[in-house]
């Protein structure tokens, strides 16, 4: 069985890479906008921050580590939340391009793409229509024929360059194949308990978000992981906080944002990440679940602790 604890991680993914900025005016986009949610989540209570960069002028993500440097001091003077850097950047991006932010940055998490897959982002394209910058409807267009890479290669090269730095891993899987991949890399003794996993819902080319995905989900990484992991989810799109929902009841973490869902309610887009944490806490609070503080969260993961970044 996953570690579990009383108190849940709240992660919230701020900005992302896969919504676009015509899609939601409320995406943030700016350094000033992305660290202005980032502080306001965690206000609102949430544990991790998932952060992704963005160019300034038309809202394409970026992996400059620059782009990065533009908020991160801001939000770690703001807040005490742990901080988690991205290393799947975009789907169409080299690895290389991707690991340069945690690389450099040397944060106290890096996410981690588990296995290759498609990547579907073109159904989108029958909810928007109207796009403000070219680069936009080429992004989700281009999905049709996309193959988000991530090797055993790539996964062992990022995994000892960040590892060497003492970052830690937001394990991203997709699907149970990628449970698998990272019970090679266990074995292998290239990742040490405690680790956070992150199982996906939602996205096409991974699992469904059906009620069933997730407990066969959970009972693989029960059965490859023992005790060793802690188990946490995210819900794409209209599956947020249902996926929340039905993994909370269960001791699980969670995992909220604009990155991952645009909405707060059916045909309602959210104001902000802020509204999706209070929202998530809402249903924990109904639950009788306590959120976990950052330092609590830092002690259940074993990570190395705020002070020792490169931001």
């Amino acid at each position: 069985m996953a570690r579990t604890s009383r108190k849940i991680i709240v992660s919230c993914a701020v900005t992302g890479a896969i919504h676009t900025p015509s899609m939601s005016p409320h995406l943030p986009a700016t350094p000033d906008e992305i660290a202005a949610q980032a502080i306001g989540a965690a206000e609102a209570g949430a544990t991790i921050l998932h952060l992704h960069a963005r160019d300034p002028q038309d809202g394409r993500p970026t992996q400059d580590p620059d782009a990065f440097r533009a908020f991160l001091p801001r939000i770690k003077q703001a807040t005490g939340a742990v901080i988690n850097l991205t290393t799947g950047g975009s789907p169409h991006m080299s690895v290389e391009e991707r690991l340069r932010p945690a690389a450099e940055l040397k944060p106290e998490v890096a996410s981690l793409n588990m296995g290759s897959m498609n990547f579907g982002l073109f159904p989108m394209l029958d909810r928007f229509q109207t796009f403000a910058h070219d680069w936009e409807r080429a992004h989700l267009e281009n999905s049709r024929d996309l193959v988000f890479r991530n090797t055993y290669k790539d996964i062992e090269h990022i995994l000892k360059t960040c590892g060497a730095n003492g970052t830690r891993f937001e394990f991203e899987c997709y699907d149970t194949s990628h449970l698998y991949n990272l019970a090679h890399f266990v074995d292998r003794g290239l990742v040490q308990a405690p680790f956070l996993v992150q199982t996906v819902f939602g996205i096409l080319g991974g699992i469904g978000a059906h009620p069933e995905d997730v407990a066969h989900m959970k009972r693989t990484a029960d059965r490859l992981f023992g005790d060793d992991y802690v188990w946490s989810v995210l819900g794409a799109g209209r599956s947020q906080m249902q996926v929340a929902s039905i993994a909370a009841a269960q001791g699980g973490n969670v995992r909220v944002g604009l990155e991952d869902s645009l909405w707060i309610a059916p045909k309602t887009l959210a104001e902000d990440n802020a509204q999706q944490v209070r929202r998530v806490r809402e249903i924990l609070g109904g639950l009788s679940l306590e959120v976990a503080t950052p330092d609590e969260a830092r002690q259940m993961l074993a990570l190395k602790g705020g002070s020792d970044v490169g931001f």
